[in-house]
This record gives C-alpha cells, sequence and structure tokens, in this order.
C-alpha cells in the first residue's frame, strides 16, 4: 500500500487548489490527488457550453498541473476512510495518508416539485457525458423553460436563446431574477437586457408541477398558467457533497457541509475540507453563510493546503464577491448589498456615482459604469458595492472587495490613490469608487448636522 504525505479527495476548484497549496509550502512533501471523473469541468463555464462553446470538451481544467508541480493523481472513487488508521479506501486499492483534505464539491439543488424526474428534465450536473446529452437535445428543442433566476438560470438561459432555441423561458419565484444577489434596481436592469434577447421572464412565479407523460410536455404556475417545455432545466442552486464526510463521522453543520475551523480543519485535527462541501461563515458577524462560488473554493483551499502541518493561515470569513454578463451589460457585487446589509440589522448609508470608464467619453470602449456602495452609518466602513457596467465590472467588484476586506471607511475610500489612463480608466475626477465615497461622506455629515 502507497502512503502519501497529503491526499487529497476531489479534483475540481477547491482541491486542485489544495493540492497546488501544499506542494508550493511543503516541497518536501508527497501530494495525492484521488477525483472520480476522468476529466474535470470548469464549473463557472458550464452556462456557456449550451450557446459560445461547441462541446463540454471546450470548458475543462487541464491536468498538465499535476506533472508540472510533481502531484500525484488517480482517476478513482473514494469508498471509505479508517480515521484511525489514516487508510482511503478507493474502488482499485487503498492508500495511507498523513494528512487528509476533502475538496468533494456540490450537488445541484433539486426541488420536491411533482415531475422533476421525467425525461428531459435536466440539472446542472459536472458531467461531461451528462452534458453532452443534454446539449444534444437541446439542438432539436423549440421551448425550454428555465427554474430559476439566479447566476445560472439566467446565463444559461441566454446562451440557449443565443444558439437558436425559439422559446426560453425563465421562471424565478422572488419578485426579480438575482435578487438574493443585487438590489431591485441592478436586477431590474439585468431583466431589461434578458427580454431585450428574447427571452421571457416570469418573476414572483411559482412552478408547482412539470407534466406530460414519461416525457416532460409542459410547467403549470402557481396562478394556473402552464408554458409548453420540451426541455427544463433546473437552475436553483447547489447543496454540499458531504456523503463521505458524513459516512466517517465528521461534524456536519446547519447548512449540511462538514464543519470546519477558520484552519478549514474538521472536527478530526487530521482532515482539512474546503469548496462547496465546507461550511461557511460569513464574514459579517460569523453566522452560518450559504453561499458556494468557486472564488470562495479557492480561498478556502489556499487555506487548508498551507495548514496541513501546521497553522500559516486563517479565513476570515466569507465576504462573497460575484459578477455575472449578458450580452454587454455585467454585474458585480462583493460584500452586502443594501438589501442585505438592512437584513443583517445594519444601519447604512448607500452612494451611488455613474461615470464613463474613458476619458474623453467619446474614446473607443467608453461604457457607463454604476457603482453603489454600502457604509455602516454609525462606523463610515465599506460593508458592501454593486457595480453595473462593461467587461471591466470584473475588476472593479474585486477592488471593492479588497476595501471591504480591510474594513476601509468612506473617509480612507476617499482618500485612494488611484492609477488612471484615457484608454482604461475613468476619468480621476470622475474615479467611481472615490467619488461614490465622497457622496457617502456628505450623507453622514448631513445626518450628523440633523442629530
Amino acid at each position: 500500500m502507497e502512503k502519501y504525505d497529503v491526499i487529497v479527495v476531489g479534483g475540481s476548484a477547491a482541491g486542485l487548489t489544495a493540492a497546488q497549496t501544499a506542494r508550493r509550502h511543503y516541497p518536501d512533501k508527497q501530494v495525492l490527488v484521488i477525483r472520480k471523473e476522468e476529466k474535470v469541468l470548469i464549473p463557472c463555464g458550464i452556462p456557456y457550453i449550451f450557446g459560445s462553446l461547441e462541446s463540454p470538451l471546450d470548458d475543462l481544467i487541464p491536468d498538465g498541473v499535476y506533472e508540472k508541480m510533481k502531484i500525484d493523481l488517480r482517476i478513482e472513487r473514494v469508498i471509505d476512510v479508517d480515521r484511525k488508521e489514516k487508510i482511503i479506501k478507493t474502488d482499485k486499492g487503498s492508500f495511507g495518508y498523513d494528512k487528509l483534505i476533502i475538496g468533494t464539491g456540490s450537488y445541484p439543488a433539486m426541488p420536491p416539485t411533482p415531475g422533476h424526474d421525467k425525461d428531459g428534465v435536466y440539472a446542472i450536473i459536472k458531467e461531461i457525458p451528462y452534458l453532452t446529452e443534454m446539449q444534444k437535445r437541446l439542438k432539436s428543442a423549440k421551448n425550454v423553460v428555465v427554474i430559476g433566476g439566479g447566476f445560472i438560470g439566467i446565463e444559461i438561459s441566454d446562451e440557449i436563446k443565443k444558439s437558436g432555441v425559439e422559446n426560453v423561458s425563465v421562471v424565478e419565484i422572488e419578485e426579480h431574477c438575482l435578487s438574493q444577489s443585487y438590489d431591485d434596481d441592478f436586477c431590474v436592469e439585468m431583466e431589461e437586457q434578458l427580454r431585450s434577447r428574447g427571452i421571457v421572464i416570469y418573476t414572483g412565479s411559482k412552478i408547482v408541477s412539470i407534466d406530460g407523460g414519461e416525457q416532460v410536455e409542459s410547467v403549470t404556475l402557481a396562478d394556473g398558467k402552464k408554458i409548453v417545455a420540451d426541455i427544463v432545466i433546473l437552475g436553483i442552486g447547489a447543496v454540499a457533497n458531504a456523503d463521505l464526510a458524513k459516512k466517517i463521522g465528521l461534524r456536519i453543520g446547519l447548512t449540511g457541509g462538514i464543519v470546519v475551523d477558520r484552519a478549514m480543519r474538521t472536527s478530526d485535527a487530521n482532515i482539512f475540507a474546503c469548496g462547496d462541501c465546507a461550511e461557511k461563515v460569513s464574514f459579517f458577524g460569523g453566522n452560518s453563510s450559504a453561499l458556494r462560488l468557486a472564488s470562495i473554493a479557492t480561498l478556502e483551499a489556499r487555506v487548508a493546503g498551507a495548514n496541513v502541518f501546521g497553522i500559516k493561515r486563517e479565513t476570515p470569513g466569507t465576504i462573497g464577491v460575484w459578477g455575472t454578463a449578458v450580452g454587454n451589460l455585467a454585474l458585480g457585487t462583493a460584500g452586502l448589498t443594501e438589501k442585505m446589509a438592512k437584513a443583517h440589522g445594519y444601519k447604512v448609508i448607500s452612494a451611488v456615482n455613474e461615470s464613463i470608464n474613458r476619458h474623453p467619453g467619446k474614446l473607443s470602449g467608453a461604457a457607463n459604469v454604476k457603482i453603489k456602495l454600502v457604509f455602516g452609518a454609525n462606523s463610515g466602513i465599506l460593508l458592501g458595492g454593486q457595480v453595473r457596467g462593461d467587461a471591466s465590472v470584473g475588476e472593479i467588484m474585486n477592488a471593492i472587495s479588497a476595501c471591504v476586506q480591510n474594513r476601509m471607511t468612506a473617509e480612507q475610500i476617499a482618500m485612494f490613490q488611484s492609477g488612471t489612463h484615457p484608454m482604461i480608466t475613468a476619468s480621476p475626477i470622475a474615479y467611481g469608487i472615490v467619488n461614490a465615497a465622497e457622496a457617502a461622506i456628505s450623507k453622514m455629515v448631513e445626518a450628523k448636522d440633523r442629530s
């Protein structure tokens, strides 16, 4: 039986990153990744298989890194772990370990809706044969209904429509698509964008049944309306894959993930967990967080991999940084939206700035960028921000995240030293993050004067 210093179970965003981090921090240790998939999909790229990409094989995490970083890889299914003897059992053999990292990811959430198991109903399962079959079915479909208006729902609906499907509908139970991720004004802009691209949206609507014989034929909404459907796609989120952890007796948390501390240690001191399979705590107050994103998974993996032979890092908690794009409209969020902050119990002051991301604004590539920042009314500390614009939104939301993580105040952000250039940024006079902070300071001064 082979023995390794570090064994990682799972080879997606969390598992691969954890293995790379362990290799970098402990170059003299032997590291093995065990995963069940021959090839691993890039999770966030899955919607684009159905429009922008030709095949799931165009959306793969490359395996060249294993040889480059001298990380061993086995394609096997882990069946059990003997924690006392520190032995992993697979469908092909056994391996001894000193430290174990679990990065088994998540499953798509499945609704209790009658008919969800009919032929033609698909979840977003991260398996190449499954997605290939789904892609083939979509080529002959005329009517597709997507259940869920979150990131997966809107992105996959746009890609399917772009591929030539005649009728694409999105059904969202909340008042707006993306309502759990953005304030309403941002959600409305995305809904308008989707409608302009030929997608029908039903918000504030619940699907009570998926209808037909063995094959799906339609869906029925709570108000009695029926929508014809050749294919139904479930895009309602993800749940932790903690099956292995449950089997071997690790502690499981409130949201169904593996309980870990800030060093990503489980209830077994020799076992770490990271990514979608692990419980999350919020950066804002430390309560449980149900967020599951690849960016969170890789952060946790960099903590777990660095800590296996001595604690070097701790996660500060989940801030939540995400973006989405449909056509030329992109949205980004970092931290709490105004709606979220109020739900957390914060008294807030928010401010919005809109400016062109070139100077002068008639330069090629210029786009209007809207930035909304949310501050604690009493502390002046940045709680979060949202951005609407073009592709530049991605790095703006990451800059806002850095400000949130470092608990910067409106005054500190107003004093932010930025670099600008006519072809790649807004004018230094109209720099969005700085001007939004200045606008918030004005509101704070006014509030203080009134008190």
